[in-house]
């Protein structure tokens, strides 16, 4: 069984510094595995009739390649990587692609390292096996000015601070007419930390990133002088199909997450979904795609 302090989740929860991060998703990272089957710690795309979250993973991931327009590219930033499944993704559907991860949690890169290996030798595709990995704060990018074709922040930049530290980053890498796509968890009415913490209730503490306004994000964005070229709203495509898909499944899930974790984890896990589902419904979070590109 994986033993995860309560006070020390609570309070990883509360300060969301770097290492309070590191230590939610290598403590967390291997539930994402036990309810999904994937290495992906994305929340999914549900579109088109998808029941399955490994299915809603890929469908997210492919869905932003497209938006990032990665058939024309020679080369992406995947910025917050995870454990590279997204990276392994997109080189199998664009094998021309020179892919960086960049993460500043080591034990993920580590894992990500056999995991791209194991992938491209069982596939024979050793000679595509051209993803580098970075051990990097987002906030410094080891990277020459106007160097990247594109730049991804897939379900990460939530976890930066400040983000605008990210976005200057982004902006001096990127080439001219460059694109970066963000996708993103964002609240969308609220407008003072004690609304955000009586709205969001329990989600306050088990959401754990920053809690960023869909407005703040876009005026950052805008002051960087980014060209804004769309922006999808899909939180009804992404936590509601989720939350449907734990509650019809919770007896199987359940015991796979209680036989790792303890029953009061499930417990909060369950309560959380179904606060996650009930905020989503009434538009006080949102989940985005931005589109944008560097002139």
């Amino acid at each position: 069984m994986i033993l995860i302090n309560p006070i020390n989740a609570l309070l990883w929860g509360i300060r969301r510094n770097q290492r309070d991060v590191i230590n939610l998703y290598n403590s967390l990272s291997p539930l994402m595995h036990i309810t999904t089957g994937s290495y992906m710690l994305n929340f999914g795309y549900w579109s088109d009739g998808i029941r399955d979250p490994y299915e809603a993973q890929k469908n997210l991931c492919k869905i932003i390649g497209k938006i990032a327009e990665l058939e024309s590219a020679v080369n992406l930033m995947d910025v917050g990587s995870g454990l590279s499944s997204p990276a392994i993704f997109w080189k199998n559907l664009y094998p021309w692609l020179d892919i960086y991860c960049i993460n500043i949690n080591r034990g993920h890169l580590i894992f990500a390292n056999k995991l791209k290996e194991k992938y491209f030798t069982q596939e024979n595709l050793k000679e595509k096996n051209d993803i580098s990995l970075f051990n990097s704060t987002a906030n410094k990018l080891p990277f020459n000015k106007e160097s990247i074709d594109r730049i991804i922040a897939l379900e990460s930049a939530q976890h930066f601070r400040p983000l605008i530290e990210f976005i200057k980053e982004v902006r001096h890498i990127l080439k001219y007419n460059g694109i970066f796509v963000i996708a993103l968890p964002v609240i969308t009415n609220l407008h003072s930390s004690i609304q955000t913490l009586i709205r969001l209730g329990l989600l306050s503490f088990t959401w754990a990133s920053e809690h960023y306004l869909l407005n703040d994000v876009l005026s950052i964005l805008k002051d960087q002088k980014f060209k804004i070229i769309e922006i999808h709203n899909i939180g009804s495509l992404v936590y509601n199909p989720l939350s449907q898909y734990y509650i019809e499944n919770r007896n199987q899930l359940q015991n796979k997450i209680s036989s790792e974790y303890g029953s009061f984890l499930e417990y909060i896990l369950y309560k959380s979904i179904l606060k996650m589902d009930k905020l989503s419904k009434n538009k006080t979070i949102d989940y985005v795609i931005i589109k944008l590109k560097k002139l």
